[in-house]
């Protein structure tokens, strides 16, 4: 029996009747679903509409439909519309006529929002946690790269030497972020639906805070047509997931080019890569490849959620249906993903030794040779001029500037003395980065010991939430 048949003669067109059903990929919610609807007997019971002995009759079916949901073949169900009919049917042949009292005062409308919200945070503490591990191990081969130095570069050009703990500290920072973003948005999310009814509110007075609290919600939501209707905890979570993709991207980016003979400074961990059908000698980063891939895909899923709200008057309509799959996409590419790449972090092999050699050539110290000037009073536009000029005459020459003679150096500006050189080193040009945020070793040993902290708080409040 459909859940409003009642007012209607004809059946459905069995292809309309296909076409609409959204239990194939909503029954991902049926233990939110269920979770919900113990909540909601209990409110049920304290107004007087179920009396005891129906309210334990009700929680043991939804107990029992939990407990059926183990196994794949109970939840193959051709008349089922949505996770909320699947449990009525289900509920009904359990207990009988009883069960079709629990939808008494409420509406699949509050239902799916309360659902959705219910997956969303979950998800977010799932990732929340996945990050935790993630950040980790990118802090681990940050610690374990020491001193050990690489370049820098801007406009995919050599630009200054860094610490290579220095550059992951970059991707630690990033991900840090959508940490800090997927926490924002489960305040938002923890807000209650049940008692909004259709878009009214529930006509019987049922207690929503502690339907609310029974939930772990903060509190219910404030408004009845806003409730049934708002999607936008939906959007912020698969925008902030983007965010996570994009810079997931990023980092497979750069992984893909050092992991390339050109640059030579990353070794593919053979557990994540894949060979070439053709040719013997490849090695492909196949797990770095996808993961850029998939950004694509979560991209895409903000753009369908997008879309599809942009122009639905309130409050609840059927588009929003089509607001489940995208979400639920998204949220699977990114869970599926960070295991992953973190098991690819884990692994990797470093070329440090190369990495070394490449950050001591190509003029990456020549912001030290002009603040080598500006330190003895040259107004730092002319020592930018005079130290390009012996950049290019280097050029000719073909040599670095350490290599330039004291008289060559003297030409261009007589200020230059012998210890022009100790300044050129590894050492200096990395140290002479000391303020916050900069390469200096001590700054990045601060820096590192400040995520590490970052990274405990992430580890508690994922336990807190478990």
């Amino acid at each position: 029996m459909k859940m409003w048949s009642g007012r209607f003669r004809q059946q459905l067109d069995p292809g309309f009747e296909r076409w609409q059903r959204s239990f194939d990929f909503d029954q991902r919610l049926l233990h939110y679903d269920l979770e919900a609807s113990r909540a909601h007997a209990r409110a049920l019971k304290e107004v007087g509409i179920l009396t005891s002995g129906e309210l334990i009759s009700i929680l043991q079916g939804l107990e029992k439909i939990g407990e059926h949901a183990a196994a794949p073949a109970f939840l193959e169900d051709d008349e089922a519309e949505d996770v909320h009919h699947f449990v009525e049917k289900q509920l009904v042949t359990l207990i009988g006529d009883v069960g079709y009292k629990l939808h008494s005062g409420r509406s699949r409308n509050e239902q799916i929002a309360t659902d959705f919200r219910l997956y969303v945070r979950t998800s977010i503490d799932h990732l929340h946690s996945d990050l935790a591990e993630w950040v980790g191990v990118l802090l681990d081969r940050a610690e374990q790269a020491g001193i050990a130095a690489m370049p820098a570069y801007t406009h995919l050009q050599r630009a200054e030497p860094v610490l290579v703990s220095h550059w992951l500290l970059a991707y630690v920072e990033m991900f840090l972020r959508d940490a800090d973003r997927l926490a924002d948005c489960r305040n938002r999310v923890n807000l209650c639906p049940l008692g909004s009814g259709a878009v009214a509110g529930a006509t019987l007075p049922l207690d929503r805070r502690a339907m609310a609290s029974d939930l772990g919600f903060d509190a219910p939501t404030a408004n009845s047509v806003d409730a049934t209707s708002d999607r936008d905890f939906a959007l912020e979570f698969v925008s902030a997931l983007s965010l996570l993709a994009l810079h997931l991207s990023r980092w497979a980016e750069e992984m893909i080019l050092f992991s390339s003979q050109e640059f030579g400074f990353v070794r593919l961990p053979e557990a994540y890569s894949t060979g070439s059908s053709a040719m013997p000698q490849k090695k492909n980063p196949d797990l770095l490849e996808l993961t850029r891939g998939k950004t694509a895909r979560i991209i895409g899923d903000v753009t369908a959620l997008l879309v599809a709200m942009k122009g639905l008057p309130l409050a609840y309509n059927k588009d929003l249906q089509e607001t489940q799959e995208p979400l639920f996409n998204a949220a699977e590419t990114a869970m599926g993903l960070l295991p992953l790449v973190t098991g690819w972090m884990k692994a990797v092999d470093f070329n440090y030794e190369r990495m070394q050699e490449a950050a001591q050539f190509g003029f990456m110290n020549a912001w030290a040779a002009a603040t080598y000037l500006v330190q003895r009073g040259v107004p730092f536009r002319l020592a930018h001029e005079q130290i390009g000029k012996a950049v290019q005459l280097c050029l000719e020459k073909d040599c670095e500037l350490q290599d330039l003679s004291v008289e060559d150096l003297r030409r261009l500006n007589p200020l230059f003395d012998t210890d022009f050189y100790d300044c050129l080193k590894l050492e200096f040009v990395l140290a002479i980065h000391d303020v916050p945020g900069g390469t200096a070793p001590a700054r990045v040993r601060q820096a590192i010991a400040t995520a590490r902290q970052k990274i405990g708080s992430m580890h508690e409040e994922a336990h807190a939430h478990s």
